[in-house]
């Protein structure tokens, strides 16, 4: 077994396999980035080595400088993670040649299986089923437009050497190809370094599952199962289950031989996933293979859950030259496991990556890197900030049930325990989801989100009376703390006779909102909000929260304030509220119409304008790229353009204008 392992990726995943690491004695060295200085996996790791700048590009995608590492530190082998290099062939042959262990399949097997098209010629040799779709060699744009319609729409645009729903598009009619074309080529040159896509029919109502397969160096190959992840957004998995809802023992063991038939053309070793996309005919259920992974994926976590393994100790394992520790007829299924994936982003605006500090991170009760109930693989502490440079994730948190019901009432319990501040996520949207019809019955396929948008988008499940509630019950427990013993600096509202009152001014759901504090003589509290009718308010600090009684509603409410704003979370679900101070904003002026300015830090890519000319409300007038995604921003009113305040290529921080619209 080894000694010592280098781990070339950051985040959560190199603290999962620095913990793996550990339990078996092996030492781990870490690789970071200026933004990663201080990064938990930094820490994590018994060394760390300074490989480069913030972005990918100079840094973590800079094998030379892995390699040179690994080897200054004594490491005997290197551990790619998913993402970055872990699918980089060239990556995987330097370190064969650097007389270096890549924890992963041999070169060979990367390179058959990391390009799409490649793949799905080598899976129609062996008699794999394959979506209908255009696999060949040739890019020409007019021959793409010709057998998008000859394949006939919707089709799917993906990049060939790519993953986790980067350079990937689905386009309703032809005239829209051409422009989905260069945006996907552009976001997978950008990602992969390689432009070449492929085009497939888009099979309505399909389901996303995948196996997970396992080979060693001594031709011993297994399947440990599937995973069911169909619940997507842009091409990306939110959540992800096992075993797959509805799966028939018989479909499983085909399923399951064509990865290990899919693994074996390619004399594959170590842990990798055979993805397929399955289409739903009432209840039938036909599969077709899609790509292989030759990674561990993301949600490797609810494989481990249901069969009590450690697949990164597997990895090194078989790495090392031992055998694969189980057999297929060892292997069994335990109960259900579900992964949500917490990423920092704003559900209600497109998913819009955000950035930010976490203020505040505290997390369910639970375990990490072991079965249990509760499970959260991070990478990230109270107080580290998500930056532009890499994916927005900030955490994945796995919970495992005798049932798929018990897992799914345990993860909404652990969601609502979940408390994030200091910038946009989507823990709310992932409880959501959860407690949707089509998910809770498992009515499942890639457009359930599409499908269950009413209920899913632009909620408030805590509502305005609560979360006023909650704020000044908050303001009311800190004036408390505050008060002296005497009765001058008593802040109680007590009067001799009559009823005193105060007014509160909030911000809520982008409207403005009042409320009236009554305190009444025998030390009763009534709150009217926006006119409504005065109920008694009550509170006490409880254990770790406040116990909130308005009117007829009992709430234990846990709130954190950041300067103006009171984050109120409550099991029901969880509101922002900002109390107003008038005078500290009365000077502040009605805000400068006509601005389009960043949603966050990132690159202009194009813009599709240019001074003089006339746009139409909804119009996109410029593409960003951040977080290693194309976001593109569109004309909030008809006018004509003024200015272009950058050009392609630039980095701009977030707010900043990027071209002046005049009326």
């Amino acid at each position: 077994m080894f000694k010592k392992i280098l781990i070339a990726n950051r985040g959560e995943i190199a603290c999962r396999v620095a913990a793996t690491a550990c339990r078996m004695a092996i030492r781990t060295v870490a690789v970071y980035s200026d933004a990663d200085a201080h990064a938990k996996h930094v820490v994590a790791c018994d060394e760390a080595v300074h490989i480069g700048g913030s972005a990918p590009r100079e840094s973590y995608l800079q094998w030379e400088r892995i390699i040179a590492a690994a080897k200054a530190t004594g490491a005997e082998a290197i551990h790619p993670g998913y993402g970055f290099l872990s699918e980089n062939e060239a990556f995987a042959a330097a370190c064969a040649e650097a007389g270096l262990v890549f924890i992963g399949p041999p070169a060979s097997a990367i390179q058959a299986m990391g390009l799409k098209a490649e793949s799905k010629q080598l899976m129609e040799k062996a008699g794999v089923p394959l979506v209908p779709g255009y696999h060949g060699h040739d890019q020409d744009p007019a021959l793409l437009q010709r057998e998008a319609d000859r394949i006939g729409y919707p089709v799917l645009i993906k990049a060939s050497a790519g993953g986790g729903g980067k350079g990937m598009r689905a386009v309703e009619k032809s005239e829209d190809f051409a422009a989905a074309l260069a945006s996907c080529q552009r976001e997978a040159r950008n990602s992969f370094g390689d432009e070449a896509v492929l085009v497939e029919k888009y099979v309505l109502r399909p389901r996303h599952i995948e196996i997970q397969v396992f080979g060693d160096a001594h031709g011993n190959y297994v399947w440990l199962f599937e995973r069911d992840c169909s619940v997507q957004r842009r091409h990306q998995k939110v959540l992800e289950e096992a075993p797959a809802p509805g799966m028939t023992e018989a479909m499983r063991k085909r399923m399951g031989e064509a990865a290990v038939a899919a693994a074996r053309a390619v004399d594959y070793v170590g842990a990798g996933t055979v993805e397929f996309i399955v289409e739903q005919r009432g209840k039938e259920m036909n599969f077709f293979f899609m790509e292989m992974n030759t990674r561990l994926q993301v949600e490797h976590p609810v494989t481990e859950a249901i069969t009590g393994l450690d697949l990164v100790e597997w990895q090194l394992r078989v790495a090392a030259g031992q055998p694969l520790p189980l057999q297929q007829a060892d292997l069994r299924i335990h109960g259900h496991a579900i992964e949500a994936r917490i990423c920092a982003e704003n559900p209600d605006n497109n998913f819009l990556p955000a950035t930010g500090s976490l203020q505040v991170y505290r997390k369910p009760p639970h375990v990490e890197f072991e079965r249990g109930p509760v499970r959260i693989d991070d990478g990230v502490r109270e107080g580290d900030a998500i930056s532009p440079f890499y994916d927005s994730m900030i955490a994945k948190l796995i919970v495992h049930g005798a049932t798929r019901e018990e897992a799914l009432a345990r993860l909404d319990a652990a969601l609502a325990a979940t408390h994030i501040v200091g910038l946009a996520t989507n823990v709310q949207f992932l409880r959501y989801v959860v407690k949707s019809r089509s998910f809770a019955e498992a009515d499942l396929d890639t457009a359930l989100i599409q499908r269950e948008q009413a209920v899913l988008f632009d909620q408030q499940p805590v509502g305005l009376e609560l979360a006023a509630a909650a704020a000044v019950a908050k303001t009311l427990l800190d004036e408390q703390a505050l008060a002296g013993n005497d009765p001058f600096s008593r802040r109680d509202g007590w009067r001799s006779h009559g009823v005193a009152g105060r007014r509160f001014e909030f911000d809520f759901g982008g409207q403005h909102q009042k409320a009236e504090l009554r305190y009444l003589h025998d030390g009763a509290l009534q709150l009217a909000v926006n006119g409504s009718a005065p109920a008694p308010l009550a509170f006490r600090v409880g254990e770790g929260c406040i116990e909130l009684q308005h009117g007829e509603r009992r709430v234990r409410a846990v709130v954190y304030t950041t300067g103006e704003t009171d984050h109120v979370f409550t099991p029901q679900g969880a509101a922002a509220i900002v109390s107003v101070d008038l005078l500290a904003h009365a000077s502040e002026g009605a805000a400068e119409g006509g601005r389009l300015t960043a949603p966050m830090p990132g690159k202009v890519v194009s813009f599709s304008v240019k001074a003089g000319d006339k746009v139409a409300k909804g119009q996109p007038l410029a593409v960003m790229e951040a977080m290693k995604m194309e976001h593109t921003i569109a004309a909030p009113a008809d006018g004509t353009v003024a200015e272009l305040l950058y050009a392609p290529g630039d980095q701009v921080a977030e707010g900043a204008e990027l071209l002046k619209l005049a009326a």
